[in-house]
């Protein structure tokens, strides 16, 4: 399996090409501001692009769709949408197969209410609901509630071994492991809801306390 983690421009995005590198079948994910750049990349290693996915509807995710539509003919697809292609819809546990590999789609709110995160293999792609060494912004209600649940009951079962790879270079290096995250992430070594919530309150404090970029 091939990945290439593209930094694509805006605030530190990453788009990723990840690829069946034998059967030269790939997929984009987040392609943002760069899609030229993920497509030329695809091109150049001879792969054919399958499937375009958005991590999220916010704008710093999808603002490259119209053009990386019209570089690939690939509609992007976001959670709830439907490929015109296959017919397979983006839902959770959904599976897109691409050459021998597949990507697997695990529903993930929070941040947003149609976040997902997208595994392929051991690699995870998980857009703005987990960053090395933090995870992603939301309000400190019903926002935090849903992505405490998606982290623990989706995101932590996975095996330590499984690759981080996020849609923003914001924590402390630009790719993790599950096991990594597990151990060492503020966020998730919290006993508990309310101590989550209080670390986000508290975050600018906490992040100058310990010395975080």
């Amino acid at each position: 399996m091939f990945i290439e983690q593209v930094s694509t421009g805006g605030d530190r995005n990453f788009g990723y090409l990840v690829a069946d590198d034998e059967r030269r079948k790939a997929i984009i994910i987040d392609p943002s501001f760069s899609p030229e750049r993920l497509v030329e990349l695809a091109h150049a290693r001879k792969y054919e692009i399958m499937y375009v996915f958005n991590t999220h509807d916010h704008s710093d995710h999808t603002n490259g769709n119209a053009a990386i539509e019209r570089l690939t003919g690939r509609r992007p697809l976001l959670y709830g949408s439907t490929d015109p292609l296959t017919g397979l819809r983006v839902a959770d546990g959904a599976t897109f197969p691409f050459g021998g590999l597949e990507a697997k789609i695990i529903h993930t709110p929070g941040h947003t209410h149609d976040s997902i995160c997208i595994l392929v293999g051991d690699a995870l792609l998980t857009g703005d609901t987990l960053f090395v060494g933090k995870v992603g912004g939301t309000d400190l209600a019903q926002g935090a509630e849903t992505e405490y649940a998606s982290l623990h009951d989706k995101l932590l079962p996975l095996p330590d071994t499984t690759r981080v790879f996020p849609g923003h270079d914001y924590g402390t290096a630009p790719q993790s492991t599950i096991g990594d995250e597990r151990r060492s992430n503020p966020f998730l070594l919290q006993p508990d809801f309310e101590s989550f919530v209080d670390l986000k309150r508290n975050w600018l404090s906490y992040k100058k306390e310990h010395g975080i970029a």
